[in-house]
């Protein structure tokens, strides 16, 4: 059975750091391309960034680019999100996503003062 289990969220003041982990099992996290994505209360899924599971070349979206990075442990089968200078919009559900749109729980990311 496949699961993915986010944590790392939490409340962060404008200009700080988080990183975000995804547990996952069931599957060999390495072998497949994994996405974070986001969702705002009142919107819709954002994409937020991919990493290839064949060469893992690394994607994100304008909005996270320079400040985002994803990165994977494969002795683990985790995924991570490191972000920094987080920003008020960034404020959002995390989730971690596999090819098959499987997704976790999430993980709560506030930025406010």
């Amino acid at each position: 059975e496949v699961q993915l289990v986010e944590s790392g969220g939490g409340l962060v003041q404008p200009g700080g750091s988080l990183r975000l982990s995804c547990a996952a099992s069931g599957f060999i996290l390495a072998m497949y391309d994994m996405n974070w994505v986001r969702q705002a209360p009142g919107k819709g899924p954002e994409w937020v960034s991919r990493i290839d599971g064949d060469g893992g070349n690394k994607f994100y979206s304008d909005s996270v680019k320079g400040r985002f990075t994803i990165s994977r442990d494969p002795a683990k089968n985790t995924l991570y999100l490191q972000m920094d200078d987080l920003r008020p919009e960034d404020t959002a559900v995390y989730y971690c996503q596999n090819a098959g749109g499987a997704r976790g729980q999430g993980t709560q990311v506030t930025v406010s003062k």
